[in-house]
């Protein structure tokens, strides 16, 4: 699977290929308050955001093993986003839930330190799972007569330029396929400091900012460079900072027991309504077509490609108002709240806990996965013996990690 192939949702493609795509418009996000039911799992945690963030992990995990024929199960094939953008917007989220309380009396080194030593956790994180990749690419062409891993997921220029990646792995300017993300996340973080001192003070001048970068990094095509290679990163910080921004100040106003972007009738069924034309649209090929043919038009008419397009490095109007209408939609229903308080949502609620180490472990295993699936062909008993077995690993691991820190009193919070 190229980078490109990937900016385009699963569910598009084929009507892409006939000639259909997306639209704009939408809403925003976040309810707050305690659980309906509180668990043993948490109590005073907001359960909607770790069973979402766990969510995001499974579906992850699948669609880093492409080929399975699990992939048509993932959000991707149902809409415009797909589990990235959930994943840094719930991160935003994290951020503003664990880190204003910090600033409440203005800027002071301590806080900054906490958000700093995260940001440089996550940045060990890393450099280990990508050594890690590599170490796994590496065994599969010695012992396993799987040398086409070594030209897949950006491995090759490992060969072709050894000094300069050496340089790149650690600068994060060269990052494997599918392990993109955190150094955007990481990035994020290095900058969280000043956005909560903003946005504590004008939390509207900060989305407006957020807006604006956003627009100017997709008109001008600004984005980090990538070294050794040409162009820049997947995951553009400067564009899908403002979905971090957008969770940052919903996690804030959380931790204040109040909610910023408040529930609006009139928007909620715009937001649904926007849902199900998405979905008819990702789901029904002629519905794409009409669409696509609409986009095409106003493209001709010298529409910007980060307004009609499905660009994810550069999170392209439709892909930012999908999710985000989403996200409003389900921050709404009572439901949902109620049932991340039942026994059904534990285990997604266990893997978002401890989504760190979870995902850490989840991206290299998806790696070991793709060793082993390299050549065949997508087959249900198989592909799900590979998948179960991947998340029953990373369940396996959440579940250590709860139970330790269960017995250390339960003071360790999650990640």
């Amino acid at each position: 699977m190229t980078q490109e192939s990937r900016d385009i949702p699963a569910a598009l493609a084929p009507v892409m290929r006939a000639g259909a795509a997306p639209i704009p418009d939408a809403a925003i996000k976040e309810a707050a308050g305690p659980p309906a039911v509180p668990t043993t799992l948490a109590v005073g945690r907001d359960l909607r955001i770790d069973m979402f963030r766990g969510l995001a992990l499974v579906m992850i995990f699948v669609n880093h093993v492409p080929g399975t024929v699990y992939e048509r199960l993932t959000s991707r094939n149902f809409g415009f986003s797909d589990a990235a953008e959930a994943f840094v917007l719930m991160s935003g989220i994290a951020a503003g839930l664990a880190y204003s309380r910090g600033f409440a009396n203005g800027f002071n080194w301590p806080a900054v330190a906490k958000v700093w030593a995260r940001a440089r956790q996550l940045y060990l994180v890393q450099i280990v799972i990508t050594v890690m990749a590599l170490a796994v690419f590496a065994a599969a062409a010695l012992w396993f007569d799987r040398a086409e891993m070594l030209a897949k997921n950006n491995v090759a220029a490992l060969f072709e330029k050894p000094l300069s990646v050496i340089i790149g792995i650690p600068a994060m300017t060269h990052q494997l396929g599918y392990f993109n993300i955190l150094p955007l996340y990481i990035t994020l973080l290095l900058v969280t400091p000043a956005l909560i001192l903003l946005g504590a003070k004008k939390p509207w001048l900060l989305l407006g900012l957020s807006v604006l970068l956003w627009a100017v990094a997709g008109h001008f095509r600004l984005n980090f460079p990538n070294f050794p290679n040409p162009g820049g990163w997947f995951f553009n910080p400067f564009s899908w900072q403002i979905l971090f921004v957008t969770g940052l100040l919903a996690g804030m106003a959380m931790k204040q027991g109040r909610t910023f972007f408040t529930f609006n009738p009139t928007l909620f069924w715009a937001a649904v309504g926007y849902l199900v034309l998405v979905l008819i649209w990702a789901r029904t090929p002629p519905v794409g077509q009409i669409g696509w043919a609409a986009l095409n038009g106003l493209r001709d008419l010298g529409a910007p490609f980060y307004l009609v397009g499905f660009d994810k490095t550069f999170l392209s109007l439709p892909r930012l108002s999908h999710v985000l209408a989403l996200a409003y939609v389900l921050a709404s229903l009572a439901s949902v709240r109620a049932f991340a308080g039942t026994a059904y949502a534990q285990p997604l609620i266990l893997l978002g806990r401890y989504g760190l180490p979870v995902f850490a472990t989840g991206s290299v295993l998806s790696m070991v996965l793709q060793a082993v699936k390299s050549g065949t062909i997508g087959n249900p008993l198989s592909d799900g013996v590979l998948i179960a077995g991947g998340l029953a690993a990373q369940l396996a691991l959440a579940w250590c990690l709860f139970k330790t820190d269960e017995m250390r009193g339960g003071k360790k919070k999650a990640g």
